[in-house]
């Protein structure tokens, strides 16, 4: 058996790729290591902590703290280490960019340092592919290409790619990182746009867009992405970066129509909102490198978005008792004052 610890397992991405591990990896024993954050929710676990019963456990703390890591990794003889931990929200590192510098770089420094005192097998990054800034078309990012993140978030993702690099150059340990597009589906947080959007028309409430909504982004469905994630764990080469994403662009005022379309609600609740600072017109990934080891996504967007329009209608009793106390203070502070008019 092989005993994984798994950070940051109770937020979006890592709670999906959680209940991915272990249904693929039957030689897993699988610990969650979570602060439990706004965005981390038990309830993305519930079901693992039942189904699996034996084969996970979860342990609650934060990646900046040393003792606490240490202790989870020699506590539980950890093998493999994978890091999801990670503060992610643009809006909100423009708010307080230092608790992202906190958590994305001192964070990842903690859990190479404690990879290296222990010997794991592999240590992986979940990076972003925002580190790379916006791209022209009709040029793609590449993972040689050179790091220019526009937001405090983008740039503490950066930083904490640059020193996984660094552990494995100077300490062999052994790093992979895997930089994912945007990702949709069960469990995320409703602060990103495809939940809030989601949500809002649900309650016929306004859709607060961004500017003229022609940025584009590739949104890929959570579980491809998990699926790419464990391919790289399984098969990637030390010191390696890999793009993980669909390679399919798609602008947010369309996201936006998607969703409408499939909830029935007219596009007149999209309302234009001034843009934020620094806001990247395009990303776009190259990833062919990924898809050398056997990898390629399952979803269409249009699939994709179908699924995750429906997950939100079938579980309101997950994202209800969220939209309160301190979401409401995010989102009022976040968006309010900010309407402008439609062209």
């Amino acid at each position: 058996m092989k005993n994984v610890l798994i950070t940051g397992g109770a937020g979006f991405i890592g709670s999906n790729y959680v209940r991915l591990a272990l249904q693929t990896h039957l030689d897993w024993n699988v610990v969650v290591f979570d602060k439990l954050t706004y965005a981390g929710n038990p309830d993305n676990l519930t079901d693992i902590a039942k189904d699996f019963k034996g084969r996970y456990s979860f342990v609650r703390g934060d990646i900046a703290d040393r003792e606490a890591v240490f202790g989870a990794v020699q506590d539980n003889n950890i093998d493999i280490i994978i890091n999801f931990a990670a503060d992610t929200h643009v809006d909100r590192s423009l708010m307080e960019p230092g608790a992202f510098i906190t958590t994305d770089v001192y964070g990842t420094f903690v859990l190479l340092e404690a990879a290296k005192e222990f010997k794991v097998s592999r240590y992986h990054q979940i990076s972003t592919d925002e580190v790379y800034g916006d791209i022209d078309e009709p040029n793609r990012s590449r993972e040689e290409d050179r790091l220019h993140g526009s937001s405090p978030y983008s740039a503490s993702k950066a930083g904490g790619d640059l020193m996984c690099l660094a552990y494995f150059r100077s300490f062999n340990v052994p790093v992979t990182i895997t930089r994912g597009t945007n990702n949709i589906g069960p469990y995320q947080y409703p602060e990103k746009v495809v939940p809030v959007f989601v949500t809002n028309a649900i309650d016929n409430l306004p859709l607060p867009m961004y500017g003229d909504g022609r940025q584009m982004r590739d949104y890929q469905y959570v579980l491809d992405h998990c699926e790419g994630i464990d391919v790289v764990v399984n098969k990637g080469v030390p010191g390696e970066v890999y793009n993980v994403g669909s390679g399919v662009e798609t602008r947010n005022i369309d996201v936006a129509h998607a969703i409408l379309g499939l909830l029935g609600k007219p596009h007149s609740l999209i309302q234009p909102i001034t843009d934020r600072p620094g806001h990247d017109r395009r990303y776009a990934i190259d990833n062919s490198k990924v898809r050398a080891l056997g990898w390629t996504p399952s979803h269409t967007f249009a699939q994709a978005i179908e699924k995750t329009v429906k997950w939100y209608v079938d579980n309101e009793w997950w994202w209800r008792k969220i939209k309160t106390g301190e979401y409401l203070d995010y989102y009022r502070k976040q968006y309010a004052g900010r309407e402008v008019s439609a062209k």
